[in-house]
């Protein structure tokens, strides 16, 4: 099983930027520990803060992938062209947010993703990842 993790823009700052919103934790750290829990599973890690290379990615792994776990940050109230790009693969996605965005400013209320996706998780922290890993082994 093959699964893609793409981050999107101000998340490489994980573990570092607002830490009562996101944790302390990295990403690369806790990637690392996905890694080593689910061994029997490729786990792939992107990130990018530039819109264009996230849908680029989503385009070069949506056809051949098991599943995505998209952290779109900020695109995701926003982009509408990753949202086609989400509609546009075959592979599942799943949207992730470390914090709870409808606990947070009304903008971030609305996912433009989201309804191409085939779920969200909200507000659990990095353990969101783990989630969405674990709804691509049922």
């Amino acid at each position: 099983m093959k699964i893609q993790i793409i981050n999107g823009p101000n998340l490489n700052l994980l573990g570092l930027r607002e830490p009562s919103i996101y944790g302390s934790e990295s990403i690369d750290a806790f990637i690392e520990k996905l890694k080593e829990q689910y061994s029997i599973i490729e786990i792939e890690y992107y990130q990018s803060n530039v819109e264009g290379e996230l849908i680029n990615k989503l385009h070069e792994v949506g056809f051949s992938y098991d599943g995505i776990i998209l952290n779109a940050g900020g695109y995701t109230h926003t982009s509408v062209a990753i949202a086609d790009a989400i509609a546009a693969i075959k592979t599942p996605v799943v949207e992730v947010h470390v914090s709870n965005i409808y606990a947070r400013e009304e903008y971030r209320h609305v996912s433009l993703t989201g309804k191409n996706c085939k779920g969200v998780l909200t507000g659990f922290g990095l353990n969101g990842y783990r989630l969405a890993l674990e709804s691509f082994l049922k």
